[in-house]
């Protein structure tokens, strides 16, 4: 193992204390091996549970840190939880990641705790999705690192929606913020496929579509899904039901690679439509001049644009001299020293149609490096919220 690569280890077991000690077992089995090549000092440690032990938070974190004694801690709750090749949905399990980051190079925040040290170039978030604005929460912290570049995700729980940050919170949002020292590559993957074109938007009503390119808005919907009007519910309700919708700024390329949406696109519900009006309603505020394409979740592209992204960070790392954001450090030949993976709650092997299906794509198509990751009720990237999505960020380390 090389020495700069993060320690990982994960685990299930009804008891968290159980499940805390044999994640420990392979991280310190890992430490001895890195300690030995010559490696740093631990720093920071990212620990994801899901909500099975949400309600004992304050006591995992409170081991976490006897056992592990200087450390920062950040992390939260999901559904589910992820390391490399396992997933771990809807059963009590915990995953940790350790790195020998250096001080001043990084600041766990959290709202009681706001950014002073460092100048913050990216930063990775946390947030509770019960908090009021929390979209525009996340706006101005974006807003705030000299990048814009933020990563992460919404807790997602059946009962707490904890976040760590050197304590445990919920409200609000809280994270780890990096310096441009700390050089990551990152990608969003898609999970949605466009049924029907990119048209604008040339009328709404707070969250209400009215027209599209001058047109009514449901009479298109129906076009695109094959419907001719909805007098046979039997029919049109199942389709409208599978029926999503990708939305992006006025400014923004809505279609990537292969006719599938880019990364700016967020894909919402439709909540409602009104016959009256020839009216859609969809699940965020929408303005003249976005993007509107209609989409349905699609497994087989999701695949291929998560494979495709995992290709694109290997190929950046190997050959081209780039990374998140203007300004940083080059990442030519560089290596992955560890890596966050943040999916949507919807995704996961159960979709991908397997045990673990999702992890292990993004193992096999990146290799079996150092990963940890939780299932989101909302993906975090750059500046924006996204569902039904993948975000993948990696920690570069030189040579």
């Amino acid at each position: 193992m090389s020495s700069d690569r993060f320690l990982t280890g994960h685990a299930t077991h009804p008891d968290w204390r159980m499940a805390l000690a044999l994640a420990a077992a392979q991280v310190d089995a890992q430490r001895v091996a890195r300690e030995a090549g010559g490696g740093g000092p631990l720093t920071l440690g990212w620990c994801y549970f899901t909500d099975a032990y949400a309600p004992h938070a304050e006591a995992l974190l409170a081991e976490l840190r006897q056992r592990w004694p200087g450390l920062s801690w950040a992390g939260c709750v999901g559904v589910g939880v992820a390391a490399s090749g396992v997933e771990y949905i809807d059963e009590p399990a915990l995953v940790l990641m350790l790195a020998d980051l250096p001080p001043g190079r990084f600041e766990v925040f959290s709202g009681q705790h706001p950014l002073r040290r460092i100048e913050a170039f990216s930063a990775l978030v946390h947030a509770d999705p019960s908090t009021p604005d929390v979209g525009e929460l996340i706006a101005e912290l974006s807003d705030r690192t000299a990048s814009g570049y933020l990563f992460g995700g919404l807790a997602a729980s059946r009962s707490r929606n904890v976040h760590l940050a050197d304590g445990v919170w919920q409200g609000g949002l809280s994270g780890v913020a990096f310096s441009s020292d700390v050089v990551l590559v990152s990608r969003v993957t898609q999970g949605c496929q466009p049924v029907g074109p990119v048209r604008r938007i040339t009328a709404t009503e707070r969250n209400i579509v009215t027209a599209l390119d001058g047109e009514p808005a449901l009479p298109l919907l129906l076009h695109d899904l094959g419907l001719d009007s909805l007098d046979d519910p039997r029919q049109a309700l199942p389709r409208l039901r599978a029926t999503l919708v990708g939305l992006s700024d006025a400014r923004d390329a809505p279609l990537g690679h292969g006719g599938q949406f880019g990364t700016d696109v967020r894909v919402r519900h439709i909540v409602g439509l009104d016959p009256g009006r020839d009216a859609v309603a969809v699940a965020e505020n929408v303005e003249p001049g976005m993007r509107l394409a209609f989409c349905q979740r699609d497994v087989q592209a999701a695949r291929r644009d998560l494979v495709r992204i995992c290709s694109e960070i290997r190929e950046e790392l190997e050959t081209v001299p780039e990374t998140v954001a203007e300004g940083a450090p080059a990442a030519e030949g560089r290596h992955i020293r560890g890596a966050i993976y943040v999916s949507c709650a919807g995704r996961g092997g159960p979709h991908f149609g397997g045990v673990s299906a999702e992890l292990k794509t993004v193992q096999h198509a990146l290799g079996d490096v150092p990963l940890v990751g939780f299932f989101a009720g909302g993906e975090i990237a750059r500046h924006h919220i996204y569902g039904y999505t993948g975000v993948l960020t990696v920690f570069t380390g030189a040579g």
